[in-house]
């Protein structure tokens, strides 16, 4: 008589029962991964508030400072001569250096506190230099915003160093045109050397953060054992 084997199976595993309400006890459980996108935007607690509102404040005064800063300059000595046969406006050194300080209000306050920095530069530049040089500034300055949100933030992403080369390099003509335009200033005679002022008062700055990142990094790896 022959015996038949029963074929090998896998036995079947009991489906797990879960009591009502409670089959996601243990999922909710376990520590819930972030995205990186979202963790980069968490709402910081109370020292980490402090310090980022202290940064904000610092970046919007030192940006409105800027811009009335350059309209007082340019108000008070007009064109001066800044090597080479080329001359600018005594002011935008100033000028240049709020082109970096607006990309630092756009990375600690966002995009409405350059708006009301502009704003603020604009009442404070036409009660300390010149009404026409205010508005002339805002216009500029609005202008330049428009094409620093079409530059910096999609290359923010990618760098900040590169995100603010590249906005630096589109804003700076276009304040510039707009800028000698409205003051009546001499537009294509000025051009190259507010541009050549503008481009140093913005490669030195970042010059040094670079400089100050690599000690940094330095320090750290000597201090590894």
């Amino acid at each position: 008589m022959t015996r038949t084997t029963p074929p090998l199976t896998q036995p079947a595993t009991p489906a797990t029962h879960h009591p009502a309400g409670t089959h996601n006890r243990t999922s909710s459980a376990l520590p819930r991964r972030v995205p990186a996108h979202r963790a980069r935007h968490r709402r910081p607690t109370w020292p980490g508030r402090h310090r980022h509102c202290g940064a904000a404040v610092a970046a919007m005064l030192a940006f409105a400072g800027g811009v009335v800063a350059a309209n007082w300059l340019t108000s008070t000595y007009g064109l001066v001569p800044v090597g080479f046969g080329m001359t600018a406006t005594a002011g935008t050194v100033a000028a240049g250096y709020t082109l970096l300080a607006r990309d630092w209000v756009h990375e600690v306050a966002g995009r409405r506190a350059v708006l009301a920095c502009i704003a603020a530069g604009a009442v404070l530049s036409a009660v300390l230099a010149a009404p026409t040089l205010a508005l002339a500034s805002t216009a500029a300055f609005a202008v330049s915003e428009l094409a620093d949100l079409l530059v910096y933030q999609p290359l923010r992403r990618r760098g900040l160093l590169r995100a603010v080369l590249a906005s630096n390099a589109v804003g700076a003509p276009l304040d510039t045109i707009v800028f000698l335009t409205l003051a009546g200033f001499p537009v294509w005679s000025a051009v190259p050397g507010q541009l050549w002022v503008k481009a140093w008062a913005t490669l030195i700055p970042v010059a040094a953060v670079l400089a100050a990142r690599a000690l940094l990094r330095h320090r750290l790896r000597s201090d590894r054992p």
